[in-house]
């Protein structure tokens, strides 16, 4: 071998040490939830929600959702799922929640699949079609500019009757604080020309979705409820006037604010939850 064909053999082995790996296929039955990276899937190993009996105040958005993702997980006809609303309500927590009830009443017929619209859905859609799995592709927290409107025409899209559509298997579950998901401006209302265009082209990818569920402010009742629930499964005492108090200082009422709570009081307990 001549000299310049050893340094070049050399230069190519020490690039080929300097590349990554390639990345193993995902194995699609293995776990019941995915982290999306764009080309390719991390597993996650446990499928951490809180238990369905303890999230109060949202009763009837938890039947809705329960049961839809139990459809889906039987392989029945299941809707797209658009939760929106306040945060700390629950909604992600929700949709954890129902997958693992799901998952526990039918094992390994379903996943959830948390992605985001710019990491390459199209892709991840290619690799579950024709798995017999089902699977909940959960985009959580999305909003989009009033000036995206590339990425809400993808999405809806993916949701109806474009040619790259998610298959049978699949359906997706958004979480935002928005109903119409993209920003609106009392400016449209006014505008004279086709004043109803703006509006409803806003509307529209919300309108995609099978099953559009409203989650609210809870009231000092559901509030408290949701404080009992979670001290009386984890054996905490509590005072009612120390609960409005924290809600007080968090400045709002909500599951999330109630869940803080609670872990305040097992901290003042020693106890680990």
């Amino acid at each position: 071998m001549s000299a310049k064909s050893e340094v070049l053999a050399r230069i190519a082995d020490a690039l080929e040490r300097l590349a990554p790996p390639a990345p193993s296929a995902t194995d699609w039955f293995a776990h019941p939830a995915y982290v999306w990276q764009g080309h390719g899937a991390r597993g996650v190993p446990v499928l951490e929600a809180p238990d369905l009996a303890l999230m109060q105040g949202i009763v009837l958005q938890k039947a809705a959702v329960v049961e839809n993702v139990a459809r889906l997980a039987r392989g029945a006809a299941a809707h797209d799922m658009l939760l929106w609303g306040s945060r700390g309500m629950g909604k992600s927590a929700l949709l954890r929640a129902a997958v693992r009830a799901a998952d526990a009443d039918l094992p390994g017929s379903i996943a959830l699949v948390q992605a985001a619209p710019d990491a390459g859905l199209t892709t991840l859609f290619a690799a579950l079609r024709g798995i017999d799995r089902r699977f909940l592709v959960f985009l959580d927290d999305l909003g989009f500019d009033a000036g995206d409107t590339d990425g809400s025409r993808h999405l809806r899209s993916w949701l109806e009757g474009g040619v790259e559509a998610r298959p049978a298997n699949v359906r997706l579950a958004l979480t935002s604080n928005r109903r119409a998901i993209v920003e609106r401006y009392m400016s449209e209302q006014d505008d004279p020309i086709n004043p109803r265009d703006a509006v409803d082209d806003r509307l529209a990818l919300a309108d995609r979705f099978g099953l559009s569920l409203g989650f609210h402010n809870c009231t000092q009742d559901d509030y408290l409820a949701i404080v009992g629930g979670y001290a009386t499964h984890y054996g905490l005492d509590w005072e009612q006037a120390d609960a409005l108090e924290w809600s007080k200082r968090r400045g709002g009422r909500s599951g999330r604010v109630a869940w803080q709570f609670v872990t305040e009081l097992a901290g003042r307990a020693g106890r680990l939850i």
